[in-house]
Parts: C-alpha cells; sequence; structure tokens
C-alpha cells in the first residue's frame, strides 16, 4: 500500500505561479517507477498533466508545455509539479498518482486561477 500527501495548491492570479509538492510513504523501501500529476476541472474527466519515470523520462500535456515542469526530489518517491504563467484554464483538482494503471492516487489539492 501507498499512501500519497499532496500540498501546494491554492488561489492565484493569472500569470501566477504554484509548486505542487506530493511525497509517497507505505513502500519507501521501493523505488515507484511511475509519478505523476492528473487534474480534473468542473464537468471534466480528469486528465493527465505530467508524469515522471524513476530514471527521469518526462511526459507533458501539450496544454501545459513550456508553462509546467516536473520532476523527482529525494527521497526519490516525491515529485514537484512546477506551475508558470498559470492560466484561468488552469483551475482544477490537481491529484498526485503513483504507479502504473490503477496505481495510488492522492486526496487532490485545488487549485483556482483568478483575478
Amino acid at each position: 500500500q501507498v499512501q500519497l500527501v499532496e500540498s501546494g495548491g491554492g488561489l492565484v492570479q493569472p500569470g501566477g505561479s504554484l509548486r505542487l509538492p506530493c511525497a509517497a510513504s507505505g513502500r519507501a523501501y521501493t523505488i515507484i517507477n511511475v509519478m505523476g500529476w492528473y487534474r480534473q476541472a468542473p464537468g471534466k474527466q480528469r486528465e493527465l498533466v505530467a508524469d515522471i519515470t524513476s530514471g527521469g523520462r518526462t511526459n507533458v500535456a501539450d496544454s501545459v508545455k513550456g508553462r509546467f515542469t516536473i520532476s523527482r526530489g529525494n527521497p526519490k518517491n516525491t515529485v514537484y509539479l512546477q506551475m508558470n504563467s498559470l492560466k484561468p484554464e488552469d483551475t482544477a483538482v490537481y491529484y498526485c498518482k503513483a504507479g502504473i494503471g490503477t496505481g495510488f492516487w492522492g486526496q487532490g489539492t485545488q487549485v483556482t486561477v483568478s483575478s
């Protein structure tokens, strides 16, 4: 079993920045192969924002490419989403995921981009 703890959400003005950390625990003795961030806006399906392998290979959605950066931390079972140049359409609940397939999910953190 893996537990994920997310933080860093909040209200930010358009053009602002936020950093979302996610820390995994429970199976810390193994390196989780893939960790990522997803988001779900009201009335929309959950979508991948970005993910990263234990080797550092990243996959970033076109909608956030050039604005968002994903990275793994130390210890390895942490992941960060640096969000710059935020837009109102980035408003959503952001979820951290660990593993592939069904995986393990965090509880979500709200990001609201509004003036």
